[in-house]
């Protein structure tokens, strides 16, 4: 991939997507029962059943959060530079996500809306590791054109969105105009699928997005599959490799695959004794993917740095690293 710019950037990376705030719980199974949720899954809710539930939690920590939020602050975490797009409103957990991507170190540029309350995913961890999440959009769903800043997108050599974004006509708007700058400006596109119900929705849209815009796909091998309407992972490769630079796919406990044009390669998962909370590893993938190319490191060694990312976030509850990421892949450099 040729990874050189025609001219200088001042951010490895800019993201655009759902500014949520998640409060993370642990829990025991007979709560998940007692509200009648299944365990495991992704609930959208209304702006009374998250505060019902926020209720019913005695303790929980509260950290910004969203799919393409928690890989810019992965990046910054590694010593990168990323800004984050996204919509809040103006109230106290408005100023929990303003405060804790100020603190990780992402510019955020901050669209407010009146209207609605900041999105809110209440994340109910159990013992098993398994995250049962419930989530309030309100506010991040309804980015507009207006909310993009050109001259911060063009600044990053890499726009990332994430695909839960694309849900309203207004954030489908926003996101094509963040990638219709990021293009003009001779950058690169990245888009994550983020979710199998998101590909199933959203799928002849993303297929003409990947052959208008996007250079970069970050995927799950379940998402990949059903991008293309097959069993077959290697179909789906094929298929995306004739349309993007590169396709990033994780595979679990099987590691990663990197498919660039005709070259495939598969990267090792690194092995945990426990996995507390699987909540993230996508993301943290995907930062320390951003930040390699960043850096203009091989491919396979942006892979290995995603994947040191993910087994660090797995052994702990939420989606913020415990352990100093710059000395876990100094190795790497």
């Amino acid at each position: 991939m040729n990874q050189n710019k025609n001219h200088a950037t001042s951010l490895d990376v800019v993201g655009v997507g759902n500014a949520i705030v998640d409060v993370i719980a642990e829990v025991d199974h007979s709560f998940i029962a007692s509200q009648n949720l299944v365990k495991g899954s992704m609930n959208l809710v209304d702006a009374k059943r998250s505060t019902e539930l926020y209720g019913l939690l005695s303790q929980g920590s509260e950290t910004p959060g969203g799919s393409a939020a928690n890989s810019m602050v992965g990046v910054a975490e590694l010593g990168g530079s990323a800004a984050y797009i996204g919509k809040i409103s103006n109230d106290s957990a408005g100023e929990v996500f303003k405060e804790g991507m100020s603190k990780a170190g992402v510019i955020f540029s901050c669209a407010t809306d009146e209207g609605l309350s900041t999105a809110r995913s209440i994340v109910l961890v159990t013992p098993d590791a398994q995250r049962t999440m419930n989530t309030f959009l309100g506010a991040s769903a309804h980015l507009t054109p207006e909310n993009i800043d050109e001259e911060l997108v063009s600044s990053a050599g890499i726009l990332y969105c994430e695909g839960y974004l694309w849900d309203t006509e207004e954030s489908k708007d926003a996101i094509r105009k963040a990638m219709q700058i990021s293009k003009s400006a001779d950058r690169k596109v990245a888009l994550a699928l983020s979710d199998t119900f998101c590909v199933e929705r959203h799928r002849e849209d993303w297929l003409e997005l990947l052959e208008e815009f996007v250079d970069l796909l970050f995927c799950n091998e379940k998402e990949i599959c059903s991008l293309y309407e097959t069993d077959d992972l290697d179909e789906a490769t094929e298929k995306a490799s004739k349309k993007v630079d590169v396709a990033f796919v994780t595979l679990g406990s099987r590691g990663s695959l990197v498919v660039e044009k005709k070259n495939k390669f598969n990267v090792k998962a690194v092995e945990v004794d426990d996995v507390v909370d699987s909540t993230g590893a996508g993301d943290m993938f995907a930062s320390g993917v951003i930040f390699g190319i960043g850096r203009q490191l091989p491919l396979i060694t942006c892979a290995e740095i995603g994947s040191i990312m993910a087994s660090e976030v797995i052994t702990e509850l939420g989606c913020r690293l415990k352990n100093d990421p710059k000395k876990l892949i100094k190795h790497l450099l």
